[in-house]
């Protein structure tokens, strides 16, 4: 039986579950004096979940004082510094900041020195608080994505970087600064959590238990998982995933469709969407590298899963920026990414009259004249004709457009792209994004000095064709499916596969041999994951599923009566 796309896929907590309330959580606190340390993020409202946590306490007969770590912070020009944002520090401009290596420890003048109070609970609260020596650790989060809109939508613009909690929120440090930081911070404490809360709804957090924390993650480590999708909204946006996935964003939009992004990707936990916590898909990867990632993946990349998956919704909207990506030692050397971000584009869907994927330079292209033509936009809103210097191809159902860092590209208005990339996603090296404007009046920022710096001018002619858009060879077959390889460069650590399987058969076997895999389905109505230990999981059309290493051999049986075919990739 074939169902929705399910927009809120969840899991059973193990060995616990999932609480709701204030009270809730602060009844399961030990008896007697203590020091309770709640870190997380600072994109929370952490006065109000102080105040609530003492008066859950309070209601409880329990005394609580309350330390604010955030009260000690270091001036904020020491902060940049050690931050490595500080006024000519290298690599560093008005886009970008190399990725920060920095402790927590780093945000505060002094870390001050907390004795076990006399009566009651002492709530050290705030990012960091695990610093302070304690006897209870518990970590309130909130997925990153609050963070992000807050600042874009300006909804929200005090209280959301590290280090200046009564100031104005800024994309650059949240992405390059604060969320390496804290998110090496929260690896770092995962294995020793107490309780782990969610605050989505910070007037009723949902919470776990630090033990049945680690329990469930150990569990879905080892089976096939989907993290919580959602889609934002931006000027080119379209309308496909409203339409046929039932999203509904606030800006009236379905733009980019966070799949798989593993940095920002999380796992809901829990029995109904009355309790249930949102657990950082990272964290499978932290604590379960082998089994989740495959001990070579693992040996290669370290915790970072290293592919993402995410829609690109152009249906009804307008064309992408025009574009590159990093090329391997620049993103090392200016950005700190250990690796760069090598994209591929798979059309999904596409509708309208010719609609277009720009991918590639021109034979011989004027370089020079480029330049002229991008400062121009920049410069005086002259519009540039980006087609004399950058191929535009047909947009095809079922065909991949192969992106190495260093070519120049952008989806066109009227496609679905599903766009299977390494995991680096915050280097969008734009050239010119067609004169469009935001909500607010603003052109979008464009570093083209970035984006020239790493143009691969190798890229050009008919070799573009060639090597980027490969027509599928069959990799193996067995009654009624094949695999097909559909995109492979010996620069790209990943490759792109399609198992095509049809109706009434009985599905396609595989095997992780030691490395994840991640499956969507492009066509049809779904399938059917079968593992080797007996667990089942159903995919629907457009959803994404991780199949962990430590899965092993597996079985993809078709749902429905029309071919189906499922994208599938994974580390070469």
């Amino acid at each position: 039986m074939t169902r929705p796309y399910d927009r809120n896929p969840r899991y059973s907590a193990v060995d616990g579950t999932v609480l709701r309330g204030w009270p809730a959580a602060a009844a399961t606190l030990p008896a007697g004096e203590l020091i309770l340390a709640v870190d997380g993020p600072a994109a929370l409202d952490w006065a109000a979940a102080a105040r609530d946590l003492a008066a859950a306490l309070t209601a409880q007969g329990r005394t609580a004082h309350l330390l604010d770590l955030r009260a000690h912070e270091a001036d904020w020009d020491t902060v940049l510094e050690r931050t490595g944002d500080a006024p000519g520090a290298p690599h560093t401009d008005r886009y970008y900041l190399p990725l920060s290596r920095s402790p927590l420890s780093d945000l505060y003048s002094e870390l001050p020195r907390a004795e076990r109070p006399a009566d009651g609970v002492l709530i050290v609260h705030g990012p960091g608080a695990a610093l302070i020596g304690h006897d209870v650790l518990w970590y309130a989060d909130l997925p990153k994505r609050y963070a992000e809109a807050a600042i874009a939508a300006a909804e929200l613009p005090v209280g959301v970087n590290l280090g200046r909690h009564r100031e104005p929120g800024d994309l650059r440090r949240l992405f390059y600064a604060d969320w390496p930081m804290t998110d090496a911070h929260r690896d770092a404490l995962a294995p020793r959590v107490d309780r782990w809360l969610d605050l989505q709804d910070p007037t009723a957090p949902a919470s776990i238990d630090g033990t049945a924390l680690r329990a469930t993650l150990a569990e879905l480590a080892r089976g096939p998982v989907r993290t919580r999708p959602y889609f934002n909204s931006t000027p080119w946006g379209g309308q496909w995933a409203v339409r046929e996935l039932g999203f509904e964003p606030e800006g009236g939009n379905t733009a980019l469709g966070y799949e798989l992004i593993a940095p920002e990707a999380g796992v809901l936990v829990g029995g109904d969407a009355d309790a249930q916590v949102e657990l950082p898909f990272q964290l499978l990867c932290v604590l379960h590298p082998e089994e989740f990632l495959g001990r070579e993946v693992h040996d290669r990349f370290g915790t970072s899963f290293p592919i993402r998956y995410d829609y690109l919704d152009t249906v009804e909207g307008g064309n992408l920026s025009l574009h590159l990506h990093p090329r391997e030692e620049y993103m090392r050397g200016h950005f700190g990414w250990p690796y760069t971000q090598h994209e591929t584009y798979y059309v999904t869907a596409h509708e309208g009259d010719d609609p277009r994927v720009h991918l590639g330079l021109q034979q011989d292209a004027d370089l020079a004249l480029m330049r002229k033509q991008v400062e121009a936009a920049i410069e005086r809103g002259e519009e540039m004709d980006v087609e004399r210097f950058v191929q535009s191809h047909p947009s095809e159902d079922g065909r991949l457009y192969m992106i190495p860092a260093g070519t120049p590209h952008a989806s066109g208005t009227g496609n679905v792209v599903l766009e299977i990339s390494a995991t680096p996603y915050l280097y969008s090296l734009r050239f010119y994004d067609w004169l469009r404007k935001d909500a607010a009046g603003n052109s979008r920022p464009l570093p083209y000095e970035h984006g020239f710096a790493n143009l691969d001018a190798r890229r050009q002619g008919a070799d573009v064709t060639r090597d980027l858009i490969q027509d599928p060879r069959t990799l193996r077959e067995g009654t009624g499916w094949r695999e097909e390889v559909i995109g492979q460069l010996d620069e790209m650590f990943y490759e792109v596969r399609r198992l095509v399987i049809e109706p009434g058969s009985d599905g396609a076997s595989d095997d992780t041999e030691g490395r994840f895999h991640i499956l969507n389905v492009s066509a049809g109505a779904g399938v059917v994951i079968e593992t080797a230990d007996g667990r089942t999981h159903d995919l629907a059309f457009a959803e994404t599923l991780t199949v962990p290493a430590a899965v092993g051999a597996y079985r993809v049986r078709p749902i429905g009566d029309r071919t189906v075919h499922v994208v599938k990739s994974l580390v070469s």
